[in-house]
């Protein structure tokens, strides 16, 4: 009765129907952004949610040619804000990814706002997370974006869980939760004034199960740290920080090689991985259906300070 069954077994019996009406609103919205706006930009790390949405974006404005091949130019460059402490994985699979695809690319980078003063480390192993919301203002004013196109899920955490899809940022690049505006019957309100921007978020309904089952479906393509790996690992307040050159061990921790994946991708000083022997997305899905933690909260670093970290660092003009 509890024999176990293959997930490849269960997957042909899921109904997929519900992918179909997200990619279609998603779709939607990346038309409404490219009609609407005239210096869109789109959000691309690498990570996994990015490439979710280059994937829609690629369906939404370019000739699909066969399999995985599409031909064309998407309306809007891509943008990266790169803190300068990105897995070095990431950062190969992006310029990869872009250059496959024939697309423009735009880095941000925190070492050039350190080298401008702009951003001031209290160590140099400080994490540089929070410092993107600098370099990405920095790049929004030198080239002139009125909206930004990212890969934030409402289930991701409570904060974006507030967030509307278009997300009004004023000339600060600050987002003030009380004063967002109403998206009733998907009419979007994207009237701004100069020096303010929107960020619109296509796959904001989306769970980090429809993620997977979509990356699955979809076969698109990711960095090899979101699959099953060895790694140096250490433990430390419940969760495993990988042994890095900026994430070194500190006096009294052992280290352990385990077989371990990520779940999001950031800065590697405040991401970490999970114990996980999933070396497909087939098998991410059958993992992801018994988790009870949302990917952040069970591996970011930066969102444990605090129950309103995310807030405020969003309020501050963060993704």
């Amino acid at each position: 009765m509890n024999a176990p069954v293959a997930i490849d077994h269960l997957l042909p019996g899921l109904d997929h129907q519900h992918l179909d009406a997200l990619e279609e609103e998603a779709i939607f919205i990346l038309r409404e952004v490219a009609a609407t706006f005239e210096r869109p930009a789109l959000l691309f790390s690498g990570g996994k949610d990015s490439c979710v949405v280059l994937r829609l974006a690629e369906k939404a404005f370019k000739n699909h040619v066969s399999g995985q091949e599409f031909s064309g130019r998407l309306p809007f460059p891509l943008l990266h804000v790169d803190t300068g402490h990105n897995f070095p994985e990431v950062i190969e699979f992006r310029d990869r990814r872009v250059a496959e695809m024939g697309e423009r690319l735009l880095v941000g980078s925190v070492e050039d706002s350190i080298r401008r003063g702009t951003v001031r480390l209290a160590h140099p192993l400080e994490s540089r997370n929070g410092h993107q919301t600098v370099a990405l203002l920095e790049a929004i004013e030198e080239h002139r974006f009125d909206c930004l196109i990212g890969g934030a899920r409402r289930d991701e955490e409570k904060a974006r869980a507030k967030e509307r899809i278009f997300s009004h940022r004023d000339s600060f690049g600050q987002w003030q939760p009380k004063e967002q505006r109403p998206e009733l019957w998907t009419l979007f309100n994207t009237r701004i004034k100069p020096g303010e921007h929107f960020r619109a978020f296509p796959i904001s309904n989306w769970t980090e199960l429809d993620v997977w089952l979509y990356l699955a479906r979809e076969r698109v393509p990711l960095p090899g740290l979101y699959y099953s790996h060895a790694r140096e690992v250490v433990r430390r307040k419940g969760l495993l920080v990988p042994v890095t050159e900026v994430t070194p061990p500190l006096a009294g921790e052992q280290i352990e090689t385990l077989p371990v994946r990520f779940r999001t991708v950031g800065d590697m000083t405040c991401t970490c991985p999970v114990e996980s022997d999933a070396a497909s997305a087939s098998d991410i899905v059958a993992e992801t259906l018994t988790v009870t933690i949302s990917e952040r909260g069970a591996t970011r670093m930066d969102d444990r300070t605090s129950d309103a970290s995310m807030e405020r660092r969003k309020k501050e003009g963060y993704f």
